[in-house]
């Protein structure tokens, strides 16, 4: 699992079928940069406080990073200017404060967040170590930025592969842009968003599943924001449970399910280990149960020649996999591969069902 602060990218801001009911769904909640900015903040107050977080990055150091491969402050100062960026409305504000050459004035600005609010987010920031994502409510990640919080695992550089693989398959099979491709354990609906934009409108339906309902409902949200909710179908339920009507008819599986051996999410970087899901990290003892479920989901609900992608821990678990297909799904796949990810490290699955 790879740490959660890294080099932000600079775009333009722009259901399980059951007879219970499903449960009232939640409010997300909406990313500081897409806040009204309601709350009046003299220019010298909001410059003591800007003063105050960025002591208090300087004063980490590289404590975080010698004990968990946490940001230093570096990174730190980095996202503090991410921060104003997402709080204040006024450009020029933003640009005189992170350039540090404001005086102190009077004058009042309009933010997105009280005064108050600011302190505590990056007091949190730096006190209990909640990522950074979780503070401003948002991820960039490919070309979108994506609502994320508390319950939501943080849409990470090397899952966009995952879009690169299905781009090279679609290369191969024009067809596959043409039938039902589903993402399961969707999260923030990441993949699922990307997959619609990449597929285009020959894709009749996509569907995206989530046991989790913070989810179901943060999917959605990015969905609608998108204006994607007539071509993706967020459905609550684990993995293939609420697609048994489109059993054997999907042209398309992609997942980047728990896969973090349960021993080890202890010694992961606090961010990720004491704020993100646990449900959505931890894949067992060897953390190959739920890729295993997958393996053997995809197996019945792909339709011949179709394509799966599924990310996983690193080179161990890609050999696993694929000598579970090769072994215990003799005959179910074929054209099997591992791929690297950005780093080099082997971290993807793919192939077709035969």
């Amino acid at each position: 699992m790879q740490p959660v602060f890294k080099m932000r990218p600079k775009p333009g801001r722009p259901v399980f079928f059951s007879a219970v009911p499903c449960p009232v769904q939640p409010q997300p909640k909406i990313p500081l940069h897409l806040r009204a900015p309601t709350f009046r903040v003299t220019i010298t107050d909001l410059r003591l406080w800007h003063t105050w977080a960025k002591n208090r990055a300087n004063s980490v150091g590289s404590s975080f990073l010698n004990l968990d491969n946490g940001p230093d402050s570096e990174n730190l100062r980095r996202e503090l200017k991410w921060l104003v960026e997402d709080a204040i409305e006024q450009t020029e504000v933003v640009s005189a404060l992170n350039s540090g050459k404001f005086c102190d004035d009077d004058t009042e600005v309009c933010v997105r967040a009280s005064l108050d609010d600011l302190y505590e987010l990056w007091r949190q920031r730096i006190e209990e170590r909640r990522p950074f994502q979780y503070v401003v409510g948002c991820e960039h990640w490919r070309d979108l930025v994506l609502s994320v919080e508390e319950g939501i695992l943080i849409p990470r550089p090397e899952t966009e592969l995952i879009l690169d693989l299905v781009s090279d398959a679609m290369k191969v099979n024009e067809d596959l842009k043409c039938g039902f491709w589903a993402d399961l354990g969707t999260g923030s609906g990441a993949l699922a968003i990307g997959l619609a934009r990449l597929l285009g409108s020959s894709c009749p339906k996509l569907f995206a599943t989530d046991l989790s309902l913070t989810a179901f409902t943060v999917a959605s949200f990015n969905v609608k924001r998108y204006n994607l909710q007539d071509r993706i179908t967020v459905k609550l339920g684990s993995w293939f449970d609420p697609l048994e009507d489109v059993k054997g008819e999907l042209s398309g599986i992609v997942s980047n399910p728990p896969y973090i051996p349960s021993r080890d999410i202890q010694g992961l970087q606090a961010e990720v280990s004491k704020h993100e899901p646990r449900i959505a990290l931890d894949g067992g003892e060897n953390g190959m149960d739920d890729l295993v479920h997958l393996c053997d989901g995809a197996a019945s609900m792909l339709k011949h020649g179709g394509f799966f992608a599924f990310e996983t821990n690193g080179e161990t678990q890609c050999n696993f996999l694929a000598d579970y297909m090769e072994s215990k799904k003799k005959g179910s796949f074929c054209s099997i591969k591992i791929v690297s990810d950005f780093a080099g490290i082997q971290r993807f699955v793919a192939g077709y069902k035969s």
